[in-house]
């Protein structure tokens, strides 16, 4: 079985490798040395990220030498591990980017990546966000990406997060907000694939709210690359080639999405390919080039405003916490 994986993730390295070869990547003179040859992206899991997961052959073919995955929790603690420097990048929801930054965390954001991918379950007699007032509603913990987001949601329809819904932290690990709703035991769920996924497969509660479809949510990036802030200035030729390598990852989840997913199933990042392949094919990774980065930004920092969960204005937000330099120029470089 090992000889098995082992040669799968050779044959799914290969196939990136050869990809990295015919997709475009024009660099220039000034950008001919990396000022470093490692990275660290994080490891979540959630699988909405799989451009970061299948970007390791890509990062390799741009120069990178050293590219290590670090296991994260997910949500704000994710974004403030980037400020501390235990990794250097990764994808996340924009939101719980834009609170540490808030708090003053060293992150820049630097590009969207795709749009929705959250889902929010129900059970029986729950058929709106409105219908909230009063349940039970299971997250792994208050600040991770599913509460930030519910909790904006919620306000967007004119619910008190904090009163009107009866958050269930699960203070478990092994303890998931998924087999909570599962078992009847919380009345909605907020799930990020491949919960959905699975979810949908064994005919588990309905779908209230699609973000990848449903507006307003569905108008704005979900997923963002930030970055440690030391290291996106320090290495700015560096930042650009793993910006990079993550969209070209990207739109192999388009052009590719079973060569995708076998790869992020052999690397370890998900064990169930019919639930990789279905994320890959549901979650909009057509949309970098046409969304606005910036929009998205200042939509989450108003939203979070007035629930009270930051305290800076979105201007000062977008000033001190992102730099789309890299993005626009990679958007004119890697056309369609």
């Amino acid at each position: 079985m090992r000889m098995v994986q082992t040669r799968r993730r050779f044959l799914c390295g290969a196939a990136l490798a050869g990809a990295a070869a015919v997709l475009p990547a024009r660099r220039g003179r000034a950008e001919s040395v990396l000022e470093t040859t490692s990275v660290r992206l994080a490891k979540i899991p959630g699988i909405c990220i799989a451009p970061q997961y299948i970007a390791e052959e890509l990062l390799r073919a741009e120069g990178f030498t050293d590219v290590r995955y670090i296991a994260s929790e997910v949500g704000i603690g994710q974004s403030e591990a980037i400020g501390r420097g235990e990794f250097d990048f990764s994808l996340n929801f924009a939101a719980p980017v834009i609170i540490p930054l808030d708090a003053g965390a060293p992150i820049m954001v630097i590009a969207g990546v795709h749009v929705g991918c959250f889902e929010l379950f129900g059970r029986e007699g729950i058929r709106s966000i409105a219908d909230l007032r009063g349940r039970t509603v299971g997250v792994q913990g208050l600040g991770s990406s599913p509460h930030v987001f519910l909790a904006a949601m919620a306000a967007h329809v004119g619910l008190d997060p904090t009163n009107d819904i009866r958050w269930i932290v699960s203070t478990d690990p092994s303890v998931k907000p998924m087999k909570l709703f599962a078992e009847g035991k919380i009345d909605a769920f907020l799930g990020f694939p491949p919960e959905p996924q699975e979810l949908r497969a064994k005919q588990i509660g309905h779908v209230i709210v699609n973000s990848s479809v449903d507006r307003p949510w569905s108008q704005y990036f979900c997923c963002m690359l930030a970055g440690n802030r030391e290291f996106v200035r320090k290495y700015p030729v560096a930042t650009k080639a793993v910006l990079r390598a993550i969209l070209k990852a990207t739109d192999l989840c388009v052009s590719d999405p079973a060569g995708a997913s076998r790869r992020i199933v052999a690397g370890g990042f998900t064990p169930n390919y019919d639930y990789a392949l279905q994320t890959l094919n549901e979650v909009p990774y057509d949309k970098w080039r046409e969304f606005d980065a910036e929009d998205t930004i200042r939509f989450y920092a108003l939203r979070l405003h007035e629930i009270g969960m930051i305290k800076s204005s979105p201007q000062k937000i977008i000033a001190e916490g992102t730099d789309w330099r890299f993005f626009n120029e990679l958007k004119r470089e890697l056309k369609a």
